[in-house]
Parts: structure tokens; C-alpha cells; sequence
């Protein structure tokens, strides 16, 4: 029977030497793959419905972009015009979120945005820009004032009124109690 043991400990022994080898193998392999992946960036561009471009920048696995990465943006407009490189700026709005402000004139523009080494990437998107537009302007409201003839005199008085009674039934039987135990 002892010898059993022994021959039973081994194995195991020597099962659990062989699992935590190729833990450390495995966990190098699945950091590979991920830094494989994060060396990509999928960039959503799109018109800001102005004179602008957004860009969306997230990692090809859907993992939100926690680090600044400077984007480059280049346009080709109407009539041949050029734009850039412009380098962006990430904005407060969220992880991954550029904007380039007011840049395009009114038009149809293909739009390039490129990120650098090591986060590399590409998108190309065609943006309709449009002139910035003012909202309308409010128009004026009359303020009148309800002629309170005293209907509307709310629900106070009666919820103060049921306070005093409260208390003054509370008071009486308080006295009444004193007296019956004498």
C-alpha cells in the first residue's frame, strides 16, 4: 500500500510540475495574440454635420483606447482643394474621441485619417460639409401672471390644521393618563 502512494504522489507531482510550465507558455502565447490585435486601430470617421470631422478610435477587438494617439487627417475637397496633415487632438467627450473642429468648406470631401506606429491604422470616409448653421431665433412669450382669487390656496392650511388637532389629542390623552393611574 505504500508503495501505491508513493507511485500515486509522483504522478501527481508530476502533473502539477507539467501545468504550471505550460502556464507561463500559454499566457505568453494569448499576450501575443492580444499585442497582435493592439497593433491595429479601427478609426470610425465621420462629418460632425458641419464644417467638421469626428473620429471614433477603438482597438480592433472593441476594446476601448485608453492611451492618446495623434491621429492625421488629410482631405481632398470640391474643385481639387487639399487639406493637411492636420494632426487631432483627443477630446474630453471619451476615450477615443477626436474631433477636428471647424475645418472643411461646404462640399463632398474624401477624408484620410492615419495613426502612427505602433497603434497603425487607416480609414478613408466621403463627409458632406455643410455650412454652420445659427439656430432660429426664440420667439417672444407672454408672461402672464393667474389672477389668484383665492381657490388655489393649496393644501397646507388643512395638513397644519390636522397637526394642531394631532397634538392637542395626543396632549388630553397624555393628561387623562396621568390622572387614571392615581
Amino acid at each position: 500500500m505504500t508503495g501505491i502512494r508513493k507511485v500515486l504522489a509522483a504522478v501527481f507531482v508530476g502533473l502539477a510540475l507539467t501545468l504550471f510550465a505550460a502556464a507561463p507558455a500559454a499566457a505568453q502565447a494569448t499576450q501575443a495574440a492580444r499585442a497582435g490585435q493592439a497593433d491595429k486601430l479601427k478609426l470610425t470617421v465621420a462629418g460632425d454635420g458641419a464644417e467638421g470631422v469626428t473620429i471614433q478610435a477603438t482597438h480592433t477587438d472593441g476594446r476601448r483606447l485608453e492611451q492618446v494617439v495623434r491621429l492625421v487627417l488629410t482631405a481632398t475637397g470640391p474643385d481639387g482643394q487639399r487639406i493637411g496633415p492636420v494632426q487631432l487632438e483627443p477630446q474630453p467627450e471619451g476615450h477615443g474621441f477626436y474631433s477636428s473642429g471647424p475645418l472643411l468648406s461646404a462640399g463632398k470631401w474624401k477624408v484620410t485619417v492615419k495613426s502612427p506606429a505602433p497603434l497603425q491604422s487607416e480609414a478613408t470616409a466621403t463627409v458632406q460639409a455643410r455650412a454652420a448653421q445659427s439656430p432660429p431665433a426664440p420667439e417672444p412669450v407672454a408672461v402672464t401672471k393667474p389672477a389668484d382669487d383665492g381657490a388655489g390656496a393649496g393644501w397646507w392650511p388643512f395638513a397644519a390644521a390636522g397637526l394642531v388637532l394631532v397634538a392637542a389629542a395626543m396632549g388630553v390623552a397624555m393628561l387623562f393618563g396621568r390622572r387614571r393611574a392615581d
